[in-house]
């Protein structure tokens, strides 16, 4: 798979758009903790960075996540194990319908709700939108 079409720059870091991030948190009352950030694009006061990473620490009750695009499925699989300990996460990811992860961790699994954006987000300081869809993924608790 040819990774320059899907992205522009060095990294798979992107910022989630404020406006979309607001919309969401609102929605939900708020996160607690944005379980996949940086020092300069985290959303909620509390967050944990690549050097106190959220996949090898616990979650709080209501969390954010907009992950590293090249390990999503570590991520997925690490919200769902945040679900059965009674965690909700919504995550931002691309909507790759057509992945494994999808399939056997989103897709009609149990308290997993999928929103499809409409159009494409611009992310960060990007100054296109995204090459490719997103979807909202609600890992509610069990």
């Amino acid at each position: 798979m040819n990774n320059e079409v899907h992205f522009s720059h060095n990294t798979d870091e992107w910022a989630t758009p404020h406006d979309f991030f607001d919309k969401t948190a609102a929605e939900f009352g708020g996160f607690d903790l944005d379980v996949c950030a940086t020092d300069d694009n985290h959303k909620c006061e509390q967050y944990y960075t690549i050097d106190n990473s959220g996949l090898d620490n616990p979650w709080a009750a209501k969390n954010w996540c907009n992950p590293p695009y090249s390990a999503i499925k570590a991520w997925v699989l690490k919200a769902r194990r945040e679900q059965l300990r009674g965690n909700m996460t919504a995550m931002l990811i691309p909507a790759r319908t057509d992945t494994v992860i999808f399939h056997e961790s989103i897709y009609n699994q149990s308290n997993v709700e999928v929103r499809f954006i409409k159009g494409r987000l611009k992310f960060g300081e990007a100054k296109n939108s995204a090459p490719f869809p997103s979807m909202l993924v609600i890992f509610k608790p069990l």
